[in-house]
């Protein structure tokens, strides 16, 4: 097997160089697709025949949980690599994530209450699916505390690398929650395995903006990523190069 595009990924110098080629695309891109998702998902879909128009929060709430459990994969394949390869830039992804993704459980957990109050009729109830969400989150704030608790790098990165494939267990918890246990959260919209059960008018802006919040992600994770690996790689020759030549000099 040909290796060589695995260990060029795990170049920072090649990583920063190649991504600021792909950055301005992958912009343009997620900015089309979340306004397209979201106007058509929220102002030309019809209401919903039992929850009228409370529904509309989907297109907000199904793409922001899906990433909240993909980012936190996301880093534990990262955590992987960083104590098996000892690769910097997993770590550097592993560490760029966390925020991202306690960004993105948050808005789940906050757009799922708002959902909830005209459809359950209560903001919040400690249901199987809410739980292991709230868990999700207090494992990043763990992981990031973690990190700003430790000041040798490499210390930092097995230490979170180990945290998060930890809590990693948390993540089918998440996803088969409302198989295991007699939970007030519905089950999967979008199933891979069966057809969807959800009208075409309704289920094309939730796949858009599915593809508009993964793309929005990956520009934020690519802007932190640069400055990032700027930050580490600050005393090499190439990082003096780029900072000379946006200086003029």
């Amino acid at each position: 097997m040909n290796w060589t595009f695995f260990h060029k990924l795990g170049s920072p110098k090649w990583f920063y160089e190649i991504s600021g080629k792909w950055l301005p695309w992958l912009a343009i891109l997620a900015a089309l697709l979340m306004a397209t998702g979201l106007i058509w998902g929220l102002m030309f879909t019809p209401p919903d025949y039992l929850q009228g128009n409370s529904y509309r929060i989907i297109f907000l709430h199904v793409p922001t949980a899906f990433l909240a459990s993909a980012i936190y994969v996301m880093m534990a394949s990262a955590g992987v690599v960083t104590l098996v390869w000892k690769m910097k830039l997993a770590d550097m992804a592993l560490k760029c994530c966390a925020p991202i993704g306690a960004s993105f459980c948050l808005l789940a957990l906050i757009s799922g209450a708002i959902w909830g109050k005209p459809t359950w009729g209560t903001w919040w109830v400690w249901d199987a699916r809410l739980t292991s969400m709230l868990i999700l989150l207090f494992l990043y704030m763990g992981v990031i505390a973690l990190r700003g608790a430790i000041r040798n790098v490499n210390t930092a990165a097995k230490a979170c690398a180990i945290l998060t494939l930890v809590g990693v267990v948390n993540i089918p918890i998440i996803k088969f929650s409302v198989q295991w246990w007699n939970t007030l959260h519905q089950g999967a919209t979008l199933k891979l395995t069966e057809k969807p059960s959800m009208a075409p008018e309704m289920l094309w802006p939730l796949l858009i903006s599915i593809a508009a919040f993964y793309l929005f992600f990956t520009v934020v994770l690519i802007l932190r990523l640069r400055t990032e690996i700027l930050d580490r790689e600050r005393r090499t020759k190439w990082v003096h190069k780029i900072v000379l030549t946006r200086l003029g000099n």
